[in-house]
């Protein structure tokens, strides 16, 4: 009789259990929970941001992993770097970051980089993320931006006007100030004011008042800055001889534009500066995509035939 040795008949076997195990495991690791963090300079009460927010956990739920967004409760930017670093704490399959002051973020964000997580920049300027190491940006750059509104309220035969900034050190709104002043041509004044549109209005109407040769303002937020401005100028009497602007966009600010109170508004889709970065780190850790370069989503300028088709997605969240 033929004799077999145990080992013999083992490994034969054991190979096809190994080879049978491989396609289970690969697929057990392919269906790891993903992981992405957005940490956000605006805080929960600021309506733009939210719809940011909203952007990004649309394009969680479609894509089925799991997002944390981190924010401030103020505009501070040792609070960001905290944030940044508590991300880069957790490994990550990506983070999104916002970048208002590039000098004071660039340490926690060259630490991320360095431990090889990837990361996208979102609502600000390319030239502000590439500063950082950051290689693709989603948004407008904000200069341009500043300067396309200041050629339209010049064009509206503006010729003095006031920029009121809500938060300023903000570098992109500093630069949507400086692009307007470009633009503008005319004499320009940089008001700053706080996240509250009852101080916003105030401070309006007092210069307003002050000065009765303003005849523009422009705001860098709708909410908090643009529908006070307009009811600032109406409350002094001035609708009609004041012309008034905002960048980004509200349901009021809209209806605003609708009415002929307000000229424009400057829309930079923060919608999709939440959801496309969710999206693209998504696809690199799934199947290791990425776009080659940065995403412009603006600026453009919605007028008054524009207005009423945005009001109804402005109103929840997507525009």
């Amino acid at each position: 009789m033929k004799r077999f040795h145990t080992a013999a008949l083992i490994a034969p076997a054991l190979a096809l259990t190994v080879a049978a195990a491989l396609p289970i495991a690969a697929a057990r690791a392919a269906d790891k929970e993903i992981t992405i963090i957005l940490v956000d300079h605006g805080q929960a009460a600021d309506p733009f941001h939210n719809v940011i927010k909203r952007g990004a956990q649309d394009a969680a739920k479609q894509m089925g992993i799991h997002l944390e967004v981190r924010q401030p409760q103020n505009f501070d930017m040792t609070q960001m770097a905290n944030l940044l670093t508590a991300a880069t704490n957790q490994h990550p399959d990506g983070i999104i970051t916002t970048i208002p002051d590039a000098d004071a973020l660039s340490g926690p964000i060259h630490a991320a980089l360095a431990q090889g997580i990837p990361m996208i920049a979102t609502n600000g300027a390319p030239s502000t993320a590439h500063k950082v190491g950051i290689t693709i940006n989603v948004g407008q750059d904000e200069r341009s931006a500043g300067i396309a509104a200041g050629k339209a309220m010049e064009a509206a035969g503006g010729k003095k006007a006031i920029c009121v900034n809500h938060e300023v050190g903000n570098s992109a709104l500093d630069d949507r100030c400086a692009g307007f002043a470009e633009g503008f041509g005319g004499s320009t004044k940089v008001l700053p004011t706080e996240l509250d549109p009852a101080t916003a209005k105030s401070k309006i109407e007092a210069t307003l008042r002050s000065d009765p040769s303003i005849d523009t303002v422009i705001g860098l937020n709708a909410t908090v800055v643009g529908e006070t401005a307009v009811e600032a100028v109406h409350d002094l009497g001035r609708t009609g001889k004041v012309n008034v602007a905002s960048f980004d966009l509200s349901p009021g600010m809209l209806k605003d534009v609708e009415d002929g109170t307000a000229l424009f508004v400057v829309d930079q889709q923060p919608y999709l500066q939440g959801y496309l970065p969710v999206l693209f780190l998504a696809q690199k850790a799934k199947y290791g995509l990425l776009p080659a370069g940065d995403i412009a989503t603006g600026p453009s300028l919605i007028r008054k035939d524009q207005a009423g088709k945005v009001i109804a997605l402005s109103s929840q969240s997507i525009r």
